[in-house]
């Protein structure tokens, strides 16, 4: 069976690296899916698959919605078809996705910008192009002030529509899930469900700025994903020339601006502040009323801020959580599903959108409340909230001698060291995930999340190992790294810091990571997160005020984020914690921070006065709700 699945990847590493094609990795499952299997528990995932109430759709002419400036929005509008082809007359609910990927570029529309399988069962779908992007007027500002009041004026402007019946629902992955938060938070009378697959919570801390340290894999990607689709022509119009001159000299004096400002450390791009507050959408979650799945990945791009967006919604609304063992691209299907009783993601949508936009009585509401992938179980686990109500905090020590330990180390334990190297870990599950999966298209072990190459110490990594472990070990939720460091040479430095599990042949599987310059180790303890009174998630300001000077040769306390995972370390196994000084394309220092860095000596001490440790979730392993008799 490999070789085909990997005729099927390669196929379409292809396609994401043809623009056009892009939302072609975003497509159906290639599986054919097996029935869902029955509930066995009084919450879990159930059948359902309702037939099509229409047996085509068709697509009206693209038209423009003027904004409340004059701005023009390009909009399009997926209607269901009777037996004779011709579009219902309605009024349906409606789905609307909201983009930046121009709804119109030929090659990926059905998979992408519209979902074809829900209009079938009696939904007509709005796509949209935010302004300065697609054939939308106007220059785009990545999730400025103005494009969230667009969302709202989109709203108002749906409702008026003929073959609209007032109820609205909001559906699609990444970019389009983004706007969904912020469309919810207007809390608009027809909005009345959300779908969001993949989306960001923290732009900073997610993806930008993950540690200090600019995403160089991720962000060029996505700049020029918006940019290049933004000049592929779409629906002809006398505005589409100068559409286009507003969309390129929005790339040249914006969107490319703050980049550069931030990979060289200028301009205040590089710290955290309103610029960046404005364009999460964790500001304003809390602000959600209706009923909401949320889909992410354990090694999405947004894999740190899916699980809070569903905290900050779940007191106000009935709210789900699906996380699967996929990167963004995998993500954005549902890849492998359905599995293990789950069911894919059209039908899981199809299911929250009948109950909550045409109130038939499915019992969606009754699913459970997360729905989590855990690595080493290989399976989906159902569980009754996040983080985990059962998880319990445990240290584990980081000795001098390389073992990782309950116990904590001797006052004179050696210290390690490692060279700065800001180029470390390449081929990795990291480069992968935060390359958005693209590389893990790439069959090279290194890339799926074989990590034994980048542990060689001729490479830079220093690891730390536990003995084998006597019984299967659940962990679940955010982690915490509490180093003590010291740069010898430099006035800076940077630490990244991977979780894997070692088999007991020696090969080593990346679960979770985390990066931090030691320079913003500053934390605000009421705003980090507490399990029975161990920090276990750190939040640092990342603000110019924050940066607290490196001493070189000084052990400096420097907390770690590790972001969150769901795995098993199987009895025989051992758990891993690997450090390096860089997790590259993950992160790059910005320029001015880079020369305080480069080529240093990182040392880690491990000793009574400064014990470098981690502290893990842990979660009793019948809490995996496993078959009796089954092991891990």
């Amino acid at each position: 069976m490999i070789q085909p699945v990997l005729t099927r990847r390669m196929h379409k590493l292809v396609l994401c690296l043809l623009p056009v094609a892009f939302a072609a990795c975003n497509g159906a499952s290639d599986e054919v899916p097996p029935t869902a299997a029955p509930p066995t528990l009084a919450s879990d995932w159930f059948e359902y698959s309702p037939a099509p109430a229409y047996s085509g759709t068709t697509r009206l002419p693209a038209e423009y919605i003027t904004m409340s400036d004059g701005t023009q929005l390009s909009a399009q509008v997926m209607l269901p078809t009777d037996a004779d082809g011709q579009a219902v007359e309605g009024p349906l609910p409606v789905i609307l996705t909201q983009t930046g990927y121009n709804k119109s570029a030929s090659g990926y529309v059905e998979g992408f910008a519209f979902n074809r399988f829900l209009v079938e069962h009696g939904y007509a779908h709005v796509a949209v192009d935010v302004r300065g992007t697609g054939a939308s007027q106007g220059t785009w500002e990545i999730f400025s002030e103005r494009e969230q009041l667009d969302y709202r004026e989109v709203m108002d402007w749906i409702v008026e529509q003929p073959w609209s019946n007032g109820r609205v629902g909001t559906w699609g992955p990444s970019f389009m899930a983004i706007t969904q938060i912020y469309t919810a938070a207007w809390q608009h009378p027809a909005h009345q469900a959300m779908f969001a697959i993949v989306p960001m919570a923290d732009a900073y801390r997610d993806i930008v700025f993950t540690g200090g340290q600019v995403n160089v894999g991720f962000i060029p990607l996505w700049i020029g994903l918006v940019t290049g689709l933004g000049l592929i022509p779409a629906h002809p119009s006398p505005e589409a020339l100068s559409t286009l001159v507003d969309h390129l000299q929005g790339t040249v004096s914006y969107d490319l601006p703050v980049i550069l400002q931030a990979t060289l450390g200028i301009g205040g791009q590089n710290y955290d502040g309103p610029f960046w507050r404005t364009r999460s959408p964790i500001e304003v979650a809390d602000q959600v009323r209706i009923p909401t799945v949320i889909v992410g990945g354990l090694r999405d791009i947004f894999q740190r801020g899916e699980p809070m967006l569903y905290e900050a919604i779940k007191p106000h609304a009935t709210t789900k959580l699906v996380i699967g063992p996929w990167t963004h691209l995998d993500a954005s299907s549902g890849a492998g599903l359905p599995a293990d009783g789950v069911p894919d993601l059209n039908h899981m949508a199809l299911l929250w959108f009948d109950r909550y936009l045409k109130n038939l009585d499915n019992r969606a509401e009754s699913v459970p409340a997360v729905t989590q992938y855990v690595w080493n179980e290989d399976r989906y686990v159902r569980s009754a909230d996040w983080p985990h109500p059962q998880a319990r905090a445990q240290r584990w020590f980081l000795r001098g001698d390389g073992a990782l330990t309950p116990e904590l180390p001797a006052t004179d334990e050696p210290s390690r060291h490692t060279v700065q190297i800001p180029v470390q870990n390449l081929c990795s599950a990291s480069s992968a995930q935060w390359t958005a999966g693209v590389l893990e298209l790439i069959p090279l072990p290194c890339f799926q999340g074989q990590n034994t190459l980048n542990e060689l110490p001729l490479l830079g990594a220093v690891t730390y190992t536990t003995e084998p472990m006597d019984t299967d070990y659940y962990v679940n939720g955010p982690m915490q790294a509490d180093l003590w460091l010291a740069s010898e040479l430099g006035s800076d430095g940077s630490v990244a810091v991977r979780v894997t599990s070692v088999s007991p042949t020696g090969e080593s599987f990346e679960l979770t990571n985390g990066l931090q310059t030691f320079s913003t180790r500053q934390t605000n303890p009421q705003r980090s997160r507490l399990l029975d009174g161990e920090s276990i998630q750190p939040w640092h300001p990342y603000t110019a005020e924050s940066v607290e000077p490196v001493a070189p040769g000084e052990s400096t306390h420097v907390a770690v984020e590790i972001f969150p995972s769901s795995f098993v370390i199987p009895a025989g196994h051992r758990l891993r914690v690997a450090i390096a000084s860089s997790d590259f394309p993950h992160g790059l220092p910005p320029v001015t921070d880079l020369l305080d860095q480069v080529l240093g000596i990182m040392r880690i001490d491990s000793q009574a006065a400064r014990p470098s440790s981690i502290v893990l979730p842990v979660v009793p392993v019948d809490a995996l709700g496993r078959e009796v008799g089954a092991a891990g």
